[in-house]
């Protein structure tokens, strides 16, 4: 399903900066999260929406404390870094039994903008990022992180999503000016984070959540980046493949 663009801004394009969880991988972050809230409440209460609403894009901590809350679990703050923390031990745990995998549609699209000569830069509030990256395979005898000009992932930022900041990051490491860069994220919060920046936002909807991306300023949405047309992006038009 693809939803159409907003508006059909006319822009060059001299780089790319794609979220890792969501965009790039189907990492175990949300089962660690669902999992970790045994002792606290009942794990099956923590949703898919939840996951989306109140922690994707957001730093570990900010995430914790929001799912407690929206869940109604008593002293939230004071429980949050003991979640955060339980979080964090169980998705290392995930990671070291191999519960990650790289969306083939994703690999592709990468290869193609580097065939196209964009430059490309990987950004996750995550700090698992790069390790998750390191045990995929892209091309020939190297992984997925070098695929990259350039990695922002797991910095400390002063404001995560809906805050431009990370994205800003990522366009300094580039030396892209924000204006010629596109953002590609899977979160409401991610997206708004990119309208912030000024930079152009394609939302992926692998969650049948075209609606909720759009509305919060996606310039295309798209549920698979194989539905992208790649040589309308390199001549800087924005827009969906012609089927």
């Amino acid at each position: 399903m693809i939803v159409e663009p907003s508006r059909q801004d006319i822009r060059r394009f001299c780089a790319v900066v794609l979220d890792v969880d969501g965009v790039l991988l189907a990492s175990p972050h949300e089962r660690a999260w669902r999992e970790a809230l045994v002792g606290f409440c009942d794990p099956e209460r923590f949703t898919s929406a939840i996951y989306q609403a109140e922690v994707a894009g957001k730093p570990r901590l900010e995430g914790a404390f929001a799912t407690l809350a929206v869940l109604g679990v008593p002293q939230a703050d004071r429980l949050a870094p003991i979640y955060a923390a339980r979080k964090q031990a169980r998705l290392e745990a995930l990671i070291r039994i191999g519960q990650v995998r790289a969306f083939p549609d994703a690999l592709r699209f990468l290869g193609a903008l580097k065939a196209m000569g964009l430059l490309v830069a990987s950004a996750s509030s995550s700090k698992n990022a790069a390790a998750m990256m390191r045990a995929i395979g892209f091309g020939q005898n190297a992984s997925l992180l070098e695929a990259f000009d350039a990695d922002v992932s797991g910095r400390d930022l002063a404001h995560g999503k809906p805050d431009p900041e990370i994205f800003l990051m990522a366009a300094t490491a580039l030396g892209a000016p924000p204006a010629e860069c596109l953002v590609i994220e899977d979160s409401p919060a991610g997206i708004r984070a990119a309208v912030a920046g000024e930079m152009t936002a394609l939302g992926l909807a692998r969650r049948n959540d075209a609606e909720s991306l759009l509305s919060v300023g996606a310039d295309l949405v798209v549920s698979d980046l194989d539905e992208v047309d790649l040589a309308a992006l390199g001549a800087g038009e924005l827009r969906k493949r012609a089927v």
